[in-house]
């Protein structure tokens, strides 16, 4: 039954129950990451109705253009955010590196799940088991279909090429094992452990390597922002840490105005009640590059305030969550002090004219 925007349904006894609905993209991975969600839900709230709403978006549909092209922020998030704004769904789950740094009016970020492994991962065609980036022949061939991984990686091994490969994980392993196109390919470590394929690692890129992207490894639940009762329902998955660190990656990348369309890196971590925060800008070919490392305390006290950065967690203290978003921004700053936006600029008018 409808009412309004919200659909009810009467349950075994007859009691008229309110049904939430999640939506999702349709990729395995989403799905896997949603019903995680769901699960931890269930589980807090057994009384609740769930039902999952897959939808296909932009990003999904598009798979002959690499993703820094396409030239659309929101690839993967705009048509889950139309359902939400047409009361179809009543929260959204995201990768948080799929969500911009601006979130549309009236919607805001209601948790920010504990994060799995930020880092990337190297994945070998099989007939290479056993060999690293460093030892694969010269002029072995990597897929990536991210900018940051390929400015990184052409620096760090210079003696590799690197070409675009789109789709979902299935799509992407498939396309490395059964053709000889590609040595190796570059995925989230986070996407495989989802989905049960950890034995398919052959390398996790440490930081030195190759610093991971903003929000990496951690999902977002977005929610209408004047959604009380669905945001005091989520609100409880918050991790702390990594909403502290999430915070400071995104304030860093919006203050930059990076996007999918130039290399930026982060590495963040929490160490005896101090957020640290490194953050790098590259040129496409990694020649050129500029990286610092900023941190601030965050003992941690509680009281109420939600963020103009987008994330509304009520639990934890303000004064923390605005020191994790400074820290962003000062960091941004300095790159920018030190000549930054020319780097990214430039990177920008190089893959736009390629």
């Amino acid at each position: 039954m409808e009412e309004g925007p919200y659909k009810y349904i009467r349950d075994g006894a007859g009691k008229v129950c309110r049904v939430i609905r999640i939506g999702t993209r349709k990729s395995q991975l989403a799905r896997i990451q949603t019903d995680s969600v769901a699960d931890k839900l269930k589980e807090l709230y057994p009384d609740i109705h769930l039902e999952i709403v897959g939808m296909s978006t932009t990003g999904d549909k598009i798979l002959d253009t690499a993703l820094s092209k396409i030239g659309e922020k929101s690839l993967f998030t705009k048509e889950l955010e139309n359902a939400l704004e047409r009361n179809e769904v009543d929260l959204v789950v995201h990768s948080l590196k799929d969500l911009p740094t601006t979130l549309p009016p009236g919607f805001t970020i209601g948790a920010v799940l504990k994060r799995e492994s930020p880092h990337d991962a190297v994945v070998l065609h099989p007939k290479n088991v056993g060999k690293t980036l460093d030892t694969l022949p010269e002029n072995s061939v990597i897929g990536t279909s991210s900018l940051r991984r390929a400015a990184q990686l052409k620096k760090r091994f210079p003696h590799l090429e690197f070409k675009d490969i789109r789709g979902n994980l299935n799509t992407r392993l498939k396309k490395l094992d059964e053709k000889e196109d590609f040595a190796a390919i570059i995925l989230a470590a986070a996407g495989l452990r989802r989905m049960g394929w950890e034995n398919r690692i052959s390398q996790i890129l440490e930081p030195e390597d190759c610093m991971y992207a903003v929000g990496q490894g951690a999902l977002a639940v977005e929610v209408r922002a004047r959604d009380a009762d669905i945001l005091e329902m989520v609100s409880i998955l918050h991790d702390p840490d990594t909403v502290l660190r999430c915070i400071a990656e995104r304030a860093f990348l919006k203050h930059l105005e990076g996007g999918c369309s130039v290399p930026v890196a982060v590495h963040t971590e929490v160490k005896d009640s101090q957020l640290y925060l490194t953050g790098a800008v590259y040129s496409l070919d990694g020649s050129e590059s500029l990286k610092d490392t900023m941190q601030t305390s965050i003992t941690k006290s509680c009281f109420h305030l939600c963020l103009p950065l987008g994330v509304t967690a009520n639990k934890m203290s303000g004064e923390v969550q605005d020191r994790a978003e400074r820290l962003g921004v000062d960091l941004a700053n300095l790159l920018l002090s030190k000549g930054a936006k020319e780097i990214l600029t430039v990177a920008r008018q190089l893959n736009d004219a390629r």
